[in-house]
């Protein structure tokens, strides 16, 4: 087994060091292939903590090889019960299954599948890790033959490495996966690098984005708490993939507040961002409206909603004590978002802007005159945003 020797001293050394988890799923393949393993599809699955993903793997083919992401969600469907990665994971052993012969009405559906597409032998084993973990791997073969006792002692014998090379991978997703779950893109990003530490700070223009549900605390006291939590999330989805698919970041969710930034790094991105924040702003009342018809069905009562929208220079950064750090931005024009949010209800519009909001996009916004701020020394020109048809 000289190949399979070889195969791990690659894996503990190049594959460890590479940060590449389709290079080395490749790799691994294919010097299986050539010491006679007949290899014709791979899955390597690795769990993670993370509250939104709980796997992630490695599919191989000999066409190509992909990654991709397990949701919590997925863990309840047919696609994962009744599949050879519960039956590793349950049993604490292998599954070695031909695929001829299957019964459509006893077997998984992915037996069938993989049958279908010309599949003739299937294994299943468990990958360990140093942690304690276990992970699952999945061998699936087009040969005649299929998998002979030796192909699958060859398998097994190369786990080690395979291990060894994808553990610091897996370590490495994991934590960056939990930052931007937490944090969004660019902070978890600065956070990861150790370019903010606790004190640092860093000033930039931003466009800062205020949003809070309205009646939440009539709602929390007069409501049952699962429908409160469900009131909260179809809320959050909303604002996130709204504020997300404009480029920006969320960065703090303060009860029912969420705290949006859309960083201007160049001149040339103040116009941009600023249209940016203005499309979330619509996009995000165009999603209230979906969100409300469903509530509305389901015989709930529809929500509502705040948003105030400034531009200025904010201070991005840890704060905290030496053993709790909480990362914000911080700065007179977040101050200013969330006080003319708070005006949007004795105003009438759902929507309220600064001037140099407004004057990025001319066509959407109306002004609504100047108003005192709680906190400035002048009254601020507000400017309502034009919302969207329902």
């Amino acid at each position: 087994m000289d190949a399979i020797d070889d195969l791990n001293h690659w894996m503990m050394t190049q594959g460890r060091c590479s940060n590449d988890p389709v290079k080395v799923v490749s790799h691994f393949c294919a010097t299986l292939i050539d010491a006679g393993v007949p290899l014709w599809r791979v899955n390597i699955g690795q769990r993670f903590a993370n509250p939104l993903l709980i796997a992630w793997g490695v599919v191989w083919t000999p066409d190509s090889t992909e990654i991709y992401d397990v949701t919590h969600a997925r863990m309840l469907t047919d696609g994962y019960i009744g599949s050879a990665f519960e039956y590793i994971l349950e049993n604490q052993r292998p599954l070695h299954k031909s695929l001829r012969g299957l019964d459509p009405d006893q077997d998984h559906v992915s037996y069938l599948e993989f049958a279908q597409a010309g599949g003739t032998d299937y294994y299943a084993t468990l990958l360990d890790y140093g942690d304690g973990s276990q992970h699952g791997c999945t061998f699936a073969s087009q040969s005649p033959n299929g998998f002979s006792p030796r192909h699958l002692e060859m398998i097994e014998a190369a786990k080690p490495g395979l291990a060894s090379a994808l553990e610091p991978v897996t370590m490495r997703k994991s934590s960056k996966s939990l930052l931007r779950t937490y944090l969004g893109d660019g902070p978890s990003e600065a956070v990861w690098t150790g370019s903010i530490q606790r004190g640092e700070r860093t000033s930039l223009e931003a466009v800062v984005m205020f949003s809070d549900l309205r009646g939440f605390t009539a709602l929390s006291d007069s409501a049952p708490e699962d429908e409160v939590f469900d009131a909260l999330e179809g809320y959050f989805d909303i604002v996130v993939q709204s504020v997300e698919e404009m480029g920006g970041d969320v960065l703090k969710f303060m009860g029912d507040g969420i705290l949006s930034v859309f960083p201007i790094r160049t001149a040339g991105e103040h116009r941009h961002q600023c249209q940016h924040a203005t499309q979330a702003a619509r996009n995000v009342l165009g999603g209230l409206a979906v969100l409300n018809d469903r509530r509305l069905q389901a015989r709930k009562s529809p929500l509502d909603l705040g948003i105030g929208i400034n531009v200025g220079t904010v201070s991005y950064g840890n704060i905290g004590s030496p053993g709790r750090l909480d990362f914000t931005v911080l700065g007179g024009a977040v101050n200013v978002a969330s006080r003319i949010e708070g005006l949007t209800k004795s105003l009438g519009h759902r929507v309220l802007a600064t001037h140099a909001i407004a004057d990025a996009t001319p066509n959407l916004f109306t002004a609504r005159g100047s108003h005192n701020v709680r906190g400035l020394a002048h009254p601020v020109d507000l400017f309502s945003l034009s919302e969207p048809n329902p």
